[in-house]
């Protein structure tokens, strides 16, 4: 049985193989940048753990590990164009070091990549694996479209919030987990509470990122710090605040305003510090990991089965980017 150590060395030799240099090179030179800039591989290493942990032969569970990476850059390639990122990984976006036309074109091909990459390997639960594929990435879709939509409305409740994040980035984890299983032929019940111990990690990822894009480091992070203020992002950190600010109305416009600067970041920041912001964030992170813990110790694993998973979820709650 592999540790979690040996998964992410699989994870990375798998992608070492997965070269994207074919012609014409203006679509597929952007997609093998995108897949070279590493990144945590969170996706295809929780896919393989959970088809090991239920006893499945993760060779068989390898090229949907490359897709459902593939998949997730795709999002990130539409995300970054949507927000004019011009960082990702501490790198320029593809938008930014190609253009617009690009981003959304290598995008979609990724997306389809995705899709040859689950069917290079035929399995029993192909059908029903592909299912969960595909309603993951509806969900991914509909994610994204409430975050734009909430850039534009001043009256978003941390409860359309934690929807919102469910779905952009929670159930991709969730999915991850649950298609590794279905590689292992796991059972209902399994299957079931893998999937919500992927939502409660995929959920403290998130307010994780939320609270890094206000206290991380930047060089670390590989964006710029504050820059969810900058695009006036609805976030666990600022839905808090204006719920416990005594002037709410005041910091709904100050925060919903024009471009921010320096000096507004930095005052919205303070806000956060006087609210205590930071620490309650952290506390939900903490709650949130330890439900994820508790929905892996009903699955019917054995102990020693499930510890890289536990292992990455103890690597993620001490992460700084």
């Amino acid at each position: 049985m592999k540790d979690l150590q040996e998964i992410l060395k699989t994870v990375e030799t798998l992608f070492d193989g997965e070269r994207f240099l074919y012609e014409p090179k203006g679509l597929y030179e952007p997609i093998d940048y995108t897949l070279r800039l590493g990144g945590k591989r969170l996706r295809p290493a929780l896919l393989l753990a959970s088809c090991q942990m239920m006893g499945g032969d993760t060779g068989l569970a390898s090229s949907a590990a490359v897709g459902i990476e593939t998949f997730h850059n795709f999002t990130l390639l539409h995300d970054d164009l949507m927000d004019r990122s011009p960082l990702r990984r501490g790198k320029p976006t593809v938008w930014s070091r190609w253009d617009a036309n690009t981003a959304i074109l290598s995008g979609d091909t990724m997306y389809a990549l995705a899709w040859r990459m689950f069917l290079r390997q035929p399995h029993t639960h192909l059908r029903e694996i592909l299912n969960c594929f595909n309603e993951t990435a509806i969900e991914v879709c509909e994610g994204q479209q409430y975050d734009m939509d909430f850039e534009s409305r001043d009256n978003v409740s941390l409860d359309e919030y934690m929807m919102m994040i469910r779905k952009k980035t929670a159930v991709l984890l969730a999915g991850a987990m649950k298609i590794g299983a279905m590689y292992a032929s796991a059972q209902a019940g399994d299957l079931c509470h893998i999937y919500d111990c992927g939502i409660n990690m995929g959920l403290a990822f998130q307010i994780q990122d939320d609270l890094l894009d206000a206290y991380g480091n930047q060089q670390s992070f590989g964006k710029p710090i504050g820059q969810d203020i900058r695009d006036h992002k609805k976030t666990y950190m600022i839905l808090r605040a204006l719920e416990l600010s005594d002037d709410a109305a005041a910091l709904k416009t100050l925060y919903n305003r024009g471009q921010h600067n320096e000096e507004t970041v930095s005052q919205i920041l303070h806000l956060y510090e006087i609210l205590g912001i930071r620490q309650q964030a952290e506390q939900v992170i903490d709650r949130l990991m330890q439900a994820a813990v508790n929905d892996l110790q009903q699955v019917s694993a054995a102990t020693e089965a499930k510890k890289p998973i536990l292992d990455l979820f103890a690597t993620l709650a001490s992460r700084k980017k």
